[in-house]
């Protein structure tokens, strides 16, 4: 089986993308936990799911 190695366009474009999708998701939490020391927590429900959809 022949493996397809791929261009550095393309890695640095995928690097780029996980990079600033680890720091959504790491913004996502924060005001998660934001949210729940304030005590909103439909706010809260909401953030984190939202986190953890992406995080995934």
């Amino acid at each position: 089986m022949r493996v397809r190695r791929l261009k550095q366009t393309t890695l640095d474009a995928l690097l780029k993308a996980y990079a600033q999708l680890h720091q959504i998701v790491e913004e996502l939490y924060i005001a998660h936990d934001n949210a729940v020391a304030n005590n909103d927590d439909e706010d809260a429900s909401l953030l984190v799911s939202r986190a953890d959809k992406l995080y995934e």
